[in-house]
Protein backbone atom coordinates (compact mmCIF):
# COMPACT_ATOMS: atom_id res chain seq x y z
CA UNK A 1 0.00 0.00 0.00
CA UNK A 2 1.28 3.37 -1.18
CA UNK A 3 1.58 6.45 1.31
CA UNK A 4 2.35 10.01 1.07
CA UNK A 5 5.09 11.38 3.65
CA UNK A 6 3.44 14.28 5.80
CA UNK A 7 6.10 17.10 7.68
CA UNK A 8 4.52 16.01 10.81
CA UNK A 9 2.51 13.18 10.97
CA UNK A 10 4.04 9.98 12.12
CA UNK A 11 2.75 6.59 10.62
CA UNK A 12 1.55 4.30 13.05
CA UNK A 13 0.10 1.93 10.83
CA UNK A 14 -2.26 0.74 7.90
CA UNK A 15 -5.26 -0.35 10.81
CA UNK A 16 -9.10 -1.32 10.37
CA UNK A 17 -11.27 0.13 12.72
CA UNK A 18 -12.80 -2.05 15.15
CA UNK A 19 -10.18 -4.16 15.11
CA UNK A 20 -8.07 -4.81 18.10
CA UNK A 21 -4.81 -2.62 16.70
CA UNK A 22 -6.96 0.03 16.10
CA UNK A 23 -8.23 0.21 19.55
CA UNK A 24 -4.91 -0.24 20.64
CA UNK A 25 -4.03 2.85 18.91
CA UNK A 26 -6.74 5.10 20.28
CA UNK A 27 -6.85 3.34 23.68
CA UNK A 28 -5.20 5.87 26.66
CA UNK A 29 -4.67 9.72 26.88
CA UNK A 30 -5.03 10.44 23.24
CA UNK A 31 -7.25 12.93 21.66
CA UNK A 32 -8.15 11.30 17.62
CA UNK A 33 -10.09 13.63 14.67
CA UNK A 34 -13.32 11.55 15.72
CA UNK A 35 -13.01 12.83 19.71
CA UNK A 36 -12.11 16.61 18.99
CA UNK A 37 -15.31 17.44 18.43
CA UNK A 38 -16.76 15.95 21.43
CA UNK A 39 -13.56 18.24 23.25
CA UNK A 40 -15.58 21.04 22.10
CA UNK A 41 -18.69 20.52 23.21
CA UNK A 42 -20.09 19.81 19.33
CA UNK A 43 -20.14 16.20 18.72
CA UNK A 44 -24.07 14.42 18.23
CA UNK A 45 -22.48 11.37 19.13
CA UNK A 46 -20.25 12.06 22.14
CA UNK A 47 -20.51 14.69 25.21
CA UNK A 48 -17.53 15.90 27.30
CA UNK A 49 -18.40 13.43 29.97
CA UNK A 50 -18.62 10.69 28.08
CA UNK A 51 -15.32 11.06 26.43
CA UNK A 52 -14.00 11.78 29.81
CA UNK A 53 -14.91 8.59 31.72
CA UNK A 54 -13.96 6.46 28.18
CA UNK A 55 -10.85 7.87 28.48
CA UNK A 56 -10.75 7.02 32.34
CA UNK A 57 -11.01 3.85 31.20
CA UNK A 58 -14.58 3.67 33.52
CA UNK A 59 -16.98 3.07 30.96
CA UNK A 60 -16.57 1.20 27.77
CA UNK A 61 -14.50 2.12 24.57
CA UNK A 62 -15.61 -0.79 22.45
CA UNK A 63 -16.19 0.46 19.23
CA UNK A 64 -19.37 -0.14 17.22
CA UNK A 65 -20.47 0.48 14.21
CA UNK A 66 -23.74 2.13 13.39
CA UNK A 67 -25.96 1.39 10.28
CA UNK A 68 -25.10 4.90 8.92
CA UNK A 69 -21.45 4.30 9.87
CA UNK A 70 -21.79 0.78 7.81
CA UNK A 71 -23.13 2.50 4.96
CA UNK A 72 -20.69 5.47 4.44
CA UNK A 73 -17.51 2.79 4.89
CA UNK A 74 -19.78 0.83 1.80
CA UNK A 75 -19.54 3.77 -0.30
CA UNK A 76 -15.90 5.50 0.14
CA UNK A 77 -14.72 3.50 -3.10
CA UNK A 78 -17.51 4.66 -4.87
CA UNK A 79 -17.24 8.33 -3.63
CA UNK A 80 -13.22 8.42 -4.42
CA UNK A 81 -14.06 7.16 -7.57
CA UNK A 82 -16.02 10.13 -8.36
CA UNK A 83 -13.92 12.51 -6.97
CA UNK A 84 -10.99 10.88 -9.50
CA UNK A 85 -13.29 11.09 -12.06
CA UNK A 86 -13.94 14.93 -11.35
CA UNK A 87 -9.73 15.66 -10.76
CA UNK A 88 -8.01 13.38 -13.71
CA UNK A 89 -4.99 14.51 -12.76
CA UNK A 90 -4.98 13.67 -9.07
CA UNK A 91 -5.44 10.40 -6.96
CA UNK A 92 -6.31 9.33 -3.70
CA UNK A 93 -4.24 7.24 -1.70
CA UNK A 94 -5.47 5.11 1.37
CA UNK A 95 -3.62 6.12 4.28
CA UNK A 96 -3.78 4.98 7.71
CA UNK A 97 -3.41 6.13 11.29
CA UNK A 98 -0.91 8.83 12.40
CA UNK A 99 0.26 10.59 15.20
CA UNK A 100 1.33 14.30 15.99
CA UNK A 101 5.57 13.83 15.49
CA UNK A 102 6.10 16.15 18.78
CA UNK A 103 2.44 15.84 20.18
CA UNK A 104 1.81 12.10 20.63
CA UNK A 105 -1.51 11.88 22.16
CA UNK A 106 -2.91 14.31 18.79
CA UNK A 107 -4.17 11.35 16.94
CA UNK A 108 -5.60 10.70 12.93
CA UNK A 109 -6.81 8.71 10.50
CA UNK A 110 -7.32 10.19 7.49
CA UNK A 111 -9.51 8.13 5.04
CA UNK A 112 -7.46 9.30 1.82
CA UNK A 113 -4.17 11.49 1.19
CA UNK A 114 -4.53 13.55 -2.10
CA UNK A 115 -1.61 13.56 -4.66
CA UNK A 116 -0.70 13.83 -7.56
CA UNK A 117 -1.29 11.42 -10.18
CA UNK A 118 2.86 11.36 -11.44
CA UNK A 119 3.92 11.47 -8.22
CA UNK A 120 7.58 11.96 -8.74
CA UNK A 121 7.41 15.07 -11.51
CA UNK A 122 7.80 18.49 -9.35
CA UNK A 123 6.15 17.23 -6.07
CA UNK A 124 6.70 18.12 -3.06
CA UNK A 125 5.02 17.94 0.52
CA UNK A 126 2.80 21.20 -0.28
CA UNK A 127 0.93 18.94 -3.18
CA UNK A 128 -0.56 16.71 -0.40
CA UNK A 129 -4.09 17.72 0.63
CA UNK A 130 -6.61 15.05 3.13
CA UNK A 131 -9.64 13.34 1.49
CA UNK A 132 -12.01 13.02 3.97
CA UNK A 133 -15.42 10.98 2.55
CA UNK A 134 -18.80 11.19 4.03
CA UNK A 135 -22.25 9.37 3.62
CA UNK A 136 -25.42 11.45 4.81
CA UNK A 137 -29.36 9.66 4.04
CA UNK A 138 -30.74 13.35 4.28
CA UNK A 139 -28.40 15.70 3.83
CA UNK A 140 -29.34 17.51 7.11
CA UNK A 141 -26.70 20.10 7.86
CA UNK A 142 -24.78 19.90 4.96
CA UNK A 143 -24.94 23.53 2.90
CA UNK A 144 -24.15 23.93 -0.69
CA UNK A 145 -21.73 22.04 -3.15
CA UNK A 146 -18.69 24.26 -2.89
CA UNK A 147 -19.31 26.31 0.49
CA UNK A 148 -16.72 25.93 2.55
CA UNK A 149 -18.48 26.87 6.06
CA UNK A 150 -21.03 23.96 4.40
CA UNK A 151 -20.32 20.76 6.47
CA UNK A 152 -21.29 20.24 9.66
CA UNK A 153 -19.33 21.98 12.68
CA UNK A 154 -18.22 18.40 14.32
CA UNK A 155 -17.13 17.33 10.76
CA UNK A 156 -15.23 20.76 10.44
CA UNK A 157 -13.34 19.84 13.80
CA UNK A 158 -12.49 16.29 12.33
CA UNK A 159 -11.16 17.40 9.61
CA UNK A 160 -9.09 20.33 11.09
CA UNK A 161 -7.66 18.13 13.62
CA UNK A 162 -6.05 15.87 10.70
CA UNK A 163 -4.51 18.86 9.02
CA UNK A 164 -3.14 19.86 12.07
CA UNK A 165 -2.21 16.42 13.17
CA UNK A 166 -0.15 15.81 9.76
CA UNK A 167 1.14 19.38 8.84
CA UNK A 168 -1.23 19.88 5.98
CA UNK A 169 -2.80 22.97 4.62
CA UNK A 170 -5.29 22.00 2.56
CA UNK A 171 -8.44 19.20 2.46
CA UNK A 172 -11.30 18.32 0.63
CA UNK A 173 -14.31 16.83 1.92
CA UNK A 174 -16.91 14.43 -0.57
CA UNK A 175 -20.57 13.38 0.50
CA UNK A 176 -22.87 11.51 -1.06
CA UNK A 177 -26.44 12.48 0.53
CA UNK A 178 -29.26 10.45 -0.31
CA UNK A 179 -27.05 8.04 -2.28
CA UNK A 180 -27.56 10.05 -5.63
CA UNK A 181 -26.28 13.79 -4.09
CA UNK A 182 -22.54 14.38 -4.64
CA UNK A 183 -21.06 17.59 -2.96
CA UNK A 184 -17.60 18.46 -2.48
CA UNK A 185 -16.21 21.20 0.28
CA UNK A 186 -12.77 22.91 0.22
CA UNK A 187 -11.04 23.28 3.74
CA UNK A 188 -8.24 25.11 4.35
CA UNK A 189 -6.34 24.76 7.42
CA UNK A 190 -6.56 28.01 10.02
CA UNK A 191 -3.67 28.99 12.17
CA UNK A 192 -6.40 30.09 14.86
CA UNK A 193 -8.68 27.37 14.81
CA UNK A 194 -6.01 24.68 14.87
CA UNK A 195 -4.47 26.23 17.95
CA UNK A 196 -7.95 26.66 19.91
CA UNK A 197 -8.48 22.72 19.29
CA UNK A 198 -5.32 21.62 20.06
CA UNK A 199 -5.39 23.98 23.35
CA UNK A 200 -8.12 22.84 24.49
CA UNK A 201 -7.27 18.80 23.84
CA UNK A 202 -4.33 19.18 25.56
CA UNK A 203 -6.61 21.09 28.88
CA UNK A 204 -9.48 18.21 28.39
CA UNK A 205 -6.21 15.61 28.80
CA UNK A 206 -5.46 17.75 32.07
CA UNK A 207 -8.66 17.09 33.77
CA UNK A 208 -8.76 13.32 32.52
CA UNK A 209 -5.47 12.64 34.19
CA UNK A 210 -6.49 15.02 37.02
CA UNK A 211 -9.91 13.64 37.73
CA UNK A 212 -11.59 17.08 36.72
CA UNK A 213 -14.76 15.68 35.39
CA UNK A 214 -17.58 17.96 32.96
CA UNK A 215 -20.45 18.99 34.15
CA UNK A 216 -23.69 16.95 33.50
CA UNK A 217 -25.46 18.19 31.07
CA UNK A 218 -28.23 16.94 28.58
CA UNK A 219 -26.42 15.15 25.76
CA UNK A 220 -27.71 11.29 25.42
CA UNK A 221 -24.31 10.22 25.70
CA UNK A 222 -24.25 11.56 28.72
CA UNK A 223 -26.91 9.64 29.87
CA UNK A 224 -25.40 6.34 28.68
CA UNK A 225 -22.20 7.13 30.45
CA UNK A 226 -23.85 7.63 33.79
CA UNK A 227 -26.06 4.69 33.07
CA UNK A 228 -22.99 2.46 33.07
CA UNK A 229 -20.83 3.58 36.07
CA UNK A 230 -22.73 1.90 38.70
CA UNK A 231 -21.78 -1.55 39.06
CA UNK A 232 -24.54 -3.75 40.83
CA UNK A 233 -27.36 -2.06 42.73
CA UNK A 234 -27.95 -2.08 46.76
CA UNK A 235 -30.99 -2.14 48.39
CA UNK A 236 -31.12 1.88 49.63
CA UNK A 237 -32.55 5.19 49.64
CA UNK A 238 -30.31 8.25 47.89
CA UNK A 239 -31.87 11.90 48.85
CA UNK A 240 -31.83 14.07 45.92
CA UNK A 241 -32.60 17.76 46.48
CA UNK A 242 -36.45 19.21 46.31
CA UNK A 243 -35.30 21.30 43.43
CA UNK A 244 -33.94 18.43 41.14
CA UNK A 245 -36.88 16.89 41.97
CA UNK A 246 -39.45 19.08 40.97
CA UNK A 247 -36.93 19.74 37.19
CA UNK A 248 -37.53 16.16 36.77
CA UNK A 249 -41.32 15.97 37.36
CA UNK A 250 -41.51 19.38 35.23
CA UNK A 251 -39.41 17.57 32.30
CA UNK A 252 -41.67 15.01 31.94
CA UNK A 253 -44.42 16.83 32.18
CA UNK A 254 -43.14 19.18 29.04
CA UNK A 255 -41.79 16.12 27.01
CA UNK A 256 -44.96 14.55 26.62
CA UNK A 257 -47.01 18.09 25.71
CA UNK A 258 -43.88 18.85 23.20
CA UNK A 259 -44.71 14.72 21.78
CA UNK A 260 -48.38 15.63 21.71
CA UNK A 261 -47.93 18.90 20.15
CA UNK A 262 -45.76 17.73 17.39
CA UNK A 263 -47.84 14.69 16.56
CA UNK A 264 -50.62 16.89 16.26
CA UNK A 265 -48.57 19.55 13.98
CA UNK A 266 -47.00 16.69 11.24
CA UNK A 267 -50.62 15.46 11.37
CA UNK A 268 -51.75 18.87 10.09
CA UNK A 269 -48.92 19.24 8.19
CA UNK A 270 -49.18 16.04 6.07
CA UNK A 271 -53.18 16.49 5.59
CA UNK A 272 -52.26 20.22 3.84
CA UNK A 273 -49.76 18.48 2.13
CA UNK A 274 -51.66 15.47 0.74
CA UNK A 275 -49.92 14.08 -1.97
CA UNK A 276 -47.26 17.04 -2.61
CA UNK A 277 -43.80 16.91 -1.43
CA UNK A 278 -43.34 19.98 0.04
CA UNK A 279 -44.97 22.46 2.22
CA UNK A 280 -43.73 25.91 2.08
CA UNK A 281 -44.70 29.42 3.92
CA UNK A 282 -44.60 32.37 1.94
CA UNK A 283 -41.79 30.50 -0.11
CA UNK A 284 -39.68 29.78 2.93
CA UNK A 285 -39.26 26.07 3.21
CA UNK A 286 -40.72 24.16 6.14
CA UNK A 287 -40.96 20.58 5.36
CA UNK A 288 -40.71 17.22 3.43
CA UNK A 289 -42.68 14.32 2.78
CA UNK A 290 -41.16 11.35 1.40
CA UNK A 291 -42.70 8.36 0.10
CA UNK A 292 -42.13 4.63 0.13
CA UNK A 293 -44.38 2.36 -1.77
CA UNK A 294 -46.90 4.99 -2.65
CA UNK A 295 -47.73 6.08 0.94
CA UNK A 296 -46.15 9.08 3.44
CA UNK A 297 -42.93 7.23 4.82
CA UNK A 298 -41.52 10.27 7.38
CA UNK A 299 -41.99 14.43 7.55
CA UNK A 300 -38.52 15.70 7.44
CA UNK A 301 -38.03 19.45 8.96
CA UNK A 302 -36.11 21.97 6.81
CA UNK A 303 -32.88 22.71 7.99
CA UNK A 304 -33.21 26.77 8.03
CA UNK A 305 -35.74 27.05 10.56
CA UNK A 306 -35.43 30.60 11.04
CA UNK A 307 -38.60 32.85 10.34
CA UNK A 308 -36.90 36.29 10.32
Amino acid sequence: MRTTPTPTGVLLGHLVPGTPEWDAARTGPVITATRIAAVMGLSPWESRLSLYHRLRGETSDQFTVSSEMEWGTRHEPTITEKWEDCHPERMALPTGTWRHRDRPWQRCTPDRLIVPRVLYVAWTIADTEVLELKFSPTGEGWGPDGDPLGIPVYYRCQVMWQLDTLGLTRATVAVLIAGHDYRTYPIEWDADEAELLRKSARAFLDDVEAGRRPDIDGHSATYQAIRQLPDGMQDIDVEIDAALRDRYFAAIDAHAAAETELAECRSRILDRIGDGRRARTDGQLVATRTVRDGHTHSLQPARDRSTA
